[in-house]
């Protein structure tokens, strides 16, 4: 089944955040380890809890660069867009661990959901955002904090 997990552990909280997010739809999946300032999750949720805003919005969330040149360790990239006009969307997961062969890994794959869902995940971000849960668990049929 089509699902998100986020698992947060120990960091310099409460400004930075140690996350290990994965992801999978009906064929693939992906699990990335990284770190980032604790407010993302917050501004994650502020987008997603009211999702869409208009008939061509587009939320994107990116951390780190697949550019050779910026020399980042990873790059995640979680973007929401709309279908259609029947109110489906795509949460669209993209990671690289920016490793030379024969250690690169790459992944990228949709997951398909309607409004109610990605406000749904909106709120959970919402509520994880605080650090007071480790584990975000989120799927097309339900979410829940641990």
């Amino acid at each position: 089944m089509s699902h998100i997990k986020i698992t947060r552990y120990e960091y310099e909280e409460p400004y930075h955040v140690n996350l290990v997010f994965e992801a999978a739809n009906k064929t693939q999946s992906t699990t990335l380890e990284y770190y980032c300032n604790a407010t993302d999750l917050s501004d994650i949720a502020e987008h997603l809890e009211v999702f869409p805003r208009h008939n061509t919005d587009v939320f994107l969330y990116e951390f780190g660069s697949e550019r050779l040149e910026d020399k980042h360790s990873y790059y995640f990239r979680m973007r929401v867009f709309l279908t259609g006009h029947t109110g489906a969307c795509a949460i669209q997961i993209r990671t690289n661990n920016n490793e030379d062969l024969p250690e690169r890994e790459n992944s990228e794959f949709c997951i398909l959901a309607d409004i109610s869902q990605i406000n749904e995940l909106g709120k959970l971000f919402r509520t994880y955002s605080k650090l007071n849960t480790k584990v975000l668990e989120w799927s097309v049929k339900d979410g829940q904090l641990k």
